[in-house]
């Protein structure tokens, strides 16, 4: 059974695709939530999309946020019950794709590498380096071969957006970063933490991969605001930086809400009509 053709369920009204999907249950911009971050959409009406992967990890709940259709997911789940490695991205993503999405925002918690980028810093990423195994990382699986440049993993465009909304509102933003993507649900060890900060990369987070990939794949543009929760293992040298934990994490994210959702409406207000990027050439043939 197609996605467009599910039954619905649970009351919960489904999709009918992007090709055919009613203007009140469709959304030009997405948004997947990080850590503790769940819903920020007034106003909104649920939609259940059934996917040829699987469910997504939630409904999506679609809304209008400065005169623009969004559709908000939670990476996680509704409650956190979903780890970094058992996510099912591919579903998170298609479900996007079939309301409508070309634009997807990740806001995202994620851990210092380096003392200059500091817990409350947003980081508008611009590279990433996977160090993740075993996650289903591609539509592609043959017969239709489809192989796609990652170069750039993030769209520029989009997250020039991001950057220049963050500093019009006078916070803290390093306007680009590595982050380094691990397994989980483990944190670091402090000789793995120590040989990523080596590499000079920034920070460190457990979904960004495949999430912004899958983006590429379909052809979206892709942002990713990463609010620095922690530093990791600590920072050598400074005995007040100390490892990490999962109530640190949580605890700060929760506590920075509303920074993180008056930069999305900032961001989502300010993005334009029309891409100029070239994500969209990246996209290939139907999956099969």
């Amino acid at each position: 059974m197609s996605p467009s053709s599910a039954p619905g369920g649970r009351g919960v009204p489904r999709a009918r695709g992007s090709g055919g999907v009613p203007q009140e249950r469709s959304a030009e911009i997405g948004v997947f939530g990080g850590s503790g971050f769940y819903s920020f959409l007034d106003d909104a009406v649920e939609i259940a999309v059934e996917t040829p992967y699987g469910e997504p990890a939630a409904p999506l709940t679609i809304g209008t946020v400065g005169g623009k259709r969004v559709a908000f997911l939670p990476r996680h789940g509704r409650r956190h019950e979903l780890l970094p490695h058992r996510i099912n991205y591919r579903a998170n993503l298609w479900a996007m794709r079939e309301v409508g999405v070309t634009r997807l925002i990740g806001p995202c918690a994620a851990g210092s590498l380096q003392p200059a980028v500091a817990p409350g810093d947003f980081v508008v990423l611009d590279q990433l380096v996977d160090r993740t195994s075993g996650r289903a990382d591609t539509f592609y699986e043959g017969p239709v071969a489809h192989h796609v440049s990652y170069a750039d993993p993030y769209c520029g465009a989009l997250s020039g957006v991001a950057v220049e909304s963050a500093r019009a509102a006078g916070i803290t933003v390093h306007p680009t970063g590595t982050v380094v993507v691990i397994q989980g649900p483990r944190f670091s060890t402090r000789a793995e933490s120590r040989w990523y900060r080596n590499q000079g990369w920034e920070v460190i987070n457990m979904t960004q991969y495949p999430e912004a990939y899958l983006a590429r794949e379909l052809g979206m543009c892709y942002a990713a605001i990463a609010l620095i929760t922690d530093y990791d293992t600590g920072v050598e040298g400074e005995a007040g930086a100390k490892p990490v934990t999962q109530a640190e994490v949580f605890g700060f994210f929760k506590s920075n809400l509303d920074r993180v959702r008056t930069l999305l409406f900032d961001v989502v207000a300010a993005i334009p009509d029309k891409r100029s990027c070239s994500c969209a050439e990246a996209a290939g043939p139907p999956p099969s």
